[in-house]
């Protein structure tokens, strides 16, 4: 990392830090009432393989199973107008703060309630290409998202691996975005890695991520089962 990514690094681990713990002793999550409040989400997030039209063609993100500071953290950024795709936007704006907590811990516990105990080793089984392994050295993501992409230094931070490797894409692409009404997400640290990378190596290093074992996982609701 050069040292300015470096400093941008350290004081968002500080922000985010700080951030996701004071909303967590402001709004606690009820698992159980999230349940309820899931149908604006099944549509899309609940539905294997479903996929969205913009800005391209993708497989929305599997988030059974993720941080619950982390999906707290994104819809209140879709919600703010940090991140800025417009579906997101419209749902998270009519979301109030116990919504989205209750939300994110209904989904936290769901990838739980599928994947057991099972642990996933401390390195990822797979190993990169020596051109994959260089991109990683050179982004530091093991900073944030930990040895096996899958245990982040704070939950506040997503798990990756193994997520779907057209939407990490797509994600790593929207940082690189020049701020538009649409589409971008404004984030100093990703913005200031994603735009260090060719369109054809964020593209590598989504394919390698996805490829991984994860805890992350699209959990139908009955009905759709």
């Amino acid at each position: 990392m050069t040292k300015k990514l470096t400093t941008l690094f350290a004081l968002a681990v500080a922000s985010v830090t700080a951030i996701a713990t004071a909303h967590a002793a402001e709004v606690q999550g009820d698992a159980q009432a999230g349940a309820k409040k899931t149908a604006m989400c099944t549509g899309c997030h609940g539905i294997p393989g479903y996929q969205a039209t913009f800005p391209e063609v993708y497989k929305v993100p599997m988030i059974a199973g993720q941080n619950a500071k982390y999906l707290a953290a994104a819809l209140d950024a879709y919600r703010k107008g940090d991140r800025r795709h417009p579906t997101m936007r419209g749902i998270a704006a009519s979301l109030s703060d116990q919504d989205i907590a209750d939300l994110a811990a209904y989904y936290e516990q769901l990838g739980k309630s599928q994947t057991g105990n099972t642990e996933l080793p401390a390195k990822p089984r797979i190993e990169p290409k020596p051109q994959v392994a260089a991109l990683l050295q050179k982004a530091a993501c093991v900073s944030c998202h930990g040895d096996n992409f899958s245990k982040p230094i704070d939950p506040a931070y997503p798990k990756i691996a193994g997520q779907h490797a057209d939407y990490l894409f797509v994600a790593l692409k929207s940082y690189k975005a020049e701020p538009n009404a649409v589409f971008g997400r404004a984030n100093p640290v990703m913005g200031g890695i994603a735009k260090q990378f060719s369109n054809a190596e964020l593209k590598a290093l989504a394919n390698y991520v996805g490829s991984l074992d994860g805890e992350l996982r699209t959990v139908p609701e009955p009905r759709f089962r």
